[in-house]
């Protein structure tokens, strides 16, 4: 190859990693301009005002937590499909139950469902500690990869939720997504003095409830008409 070849050729590839290079910035500020919009839209629009959880949203990339294929539709108004029957809650919804369990940097927290690993990011954005149960062994598998590859600090473990994780607790939130039929009593007792545990409860017609711990008695308050997927294992006996 000759020198005005070589230097064509040269061109070329440098004119072909810019291409690229500005394909992925051009992406970055397309779903950072989605994450703003749904923020805006779908989430503050409903009235969600707690700031950190705002900014949370805004930052963490919920489409690397959707398979690849439904990328397109991570900042819609609505759930969305991870496998396994399961799904990403609906944007406002991780909002909704974030605000509620008013965490601070100190608060440690239990999830019971981890499925894409979103949730927990949020978490771990607004808490000290975060500690995720999943059922299924290839969606904590997913989830705990996605996480750690993203720099999100959360403990996962594969198993059933039901019982929750009683080397840890006591928690100062615990939050569940997925519903049983009842509120699990071992989440109840691993909540701590003033802890709050947000968990959808029912089956066909299922509501979000708030429960909170203080002085050992149980205040409970309906917050909205929900559906989520079943919570699976020891809870169906």
């Amino acid at each position: 190859m000759n020198i005005a070849a070589l230097g064509i050729a040269c061109l070329l590839a440098a004119a072909g990693e810019f291409a690229a290079d500005r394909a992925v910035v051009d992406s970055m500020d397309r779903e950072s301009n989605d994450r703003i919009n749904m923020v805006r839209d779908q989430i503050e629009a409903r009235g969600i005002k707690n700031k950190a959880v705002l900014e949370s949203m805004r930052n963490v990339p919920r489409h690397l937590f959707i398979p690849e294929n439904l990328r397109h539709e991570a900042y819609e108004d609505e759930p969305v499909p991870i496998g396994y029957g399961q799904t990403i809650s609906q944007p406002y919804i991780v909002a909704l139950m974030t605000e509620l369990l008013e965490l601070s940097p100190d608060s440690k927290v239990l999830e019971i469902g981890t499925g894409s690993g979103y949730q927990a990011a949020i978490l771990s954005t607004l808490a000290d500690s975060v500690f995720s149960i999943e059922i299924i062994p290839e969606l904590a598998a997913t989830a705990d990869s996605t996480l750690k590859k993203l720099g999100y600090e959360v403990t996962v473990r594969c198993g059933d939720g039901y019982r929750g994780w009683p080397e840890h607790a006591p928690f100062d939130a615990i939050i569940v997504t997925a519903a049983p039929e009842k509120i699990p009593r071992p989440l109840v007792d691993q909540l701590a003095e003033n802890g709050r545990l947000v968990i959808p409860v029912g089956s066909y017609y299922q509501e979000l409830k708030l429960i909170r711990k203080i002085k050992g008695q149980l205040i409970e308050t309906n917050i909205a008409p929900v559906r989520f997927v079943p919570m699976t294992g020891e809870t169906e006996k």
